[in-house]
């Protein structure tokens, strides 16, 4: 190779090097807070004021959607079930949530429930206290949940552990 030739050749390597760079970069996506609406949850889902902003869907290769789901006092999630299962983890104020059968627990900011797939429950604020909690559930056979019908207040305010 001559000499002129070997610059030549130098000079493209570095141009395509700084080309793709950027496009390295571009495999991420930042998604700012504001930039997500928050959506009423519907009524035919939950009994109460509560938003819901979607932060992922399970998008391939990935399976997994997140919400920031936020309560308002007295309000709740319909009886559900995840077939690949939920994790919440709560964000801000308390909550209860309900296995099918089990009393109601209390959980606050910082707790963390594994719900596993199949199991019936339900989530939301306290009467007296908002939450917030993340919503992380992924989806099986293009599912990843199943609503059932509504929590009636008796058992919203059933007994506690």
């Amino acid at each position: 190779m001559r000499p002129n030739q070997y610059g030549m050749l130098q000079s493209t390597l570095v141009a395509m090097t700084l080309l793709a760079v950027p496009a390295v970069g571009q495999a991420q996506t930042i998604v700012k807070y504001n930039a997500i609406v928050a959506k009423p949850g519907p009524a035919a889902t939950f009994t109460g004021r509560v938003t819901v902003r979607r932060l992922t869907s399970a998008t391939p290769p990935g399976q997994a959607g997140t919400a920031l789901v936020t309560f308002a006092p007295g309000a709740r999630s319909n009886w559900h079930t995840h077939p690949a299962g939920q994790t919440l983890h709560v964000m801000r104020g308390c909550g209860w949530t309900q296995e099918w059968g089990g009393p109601v627990a209390l959980i606050c900011r910082g707790d963390t429930v594994y719900v596993k797939p199949g199991v019936r429950h339900w989530h939301g604020s306290t009467t007296t206290t908002g939450m917030s909690h993340l919503a992380i559930s992924e989806t099986l056979d293009g599912k990843n949940v199943n609503w059932l019908e509504p929590v009636t207040d008796t058992q919203f305010k059933g007994p506690r552990r």
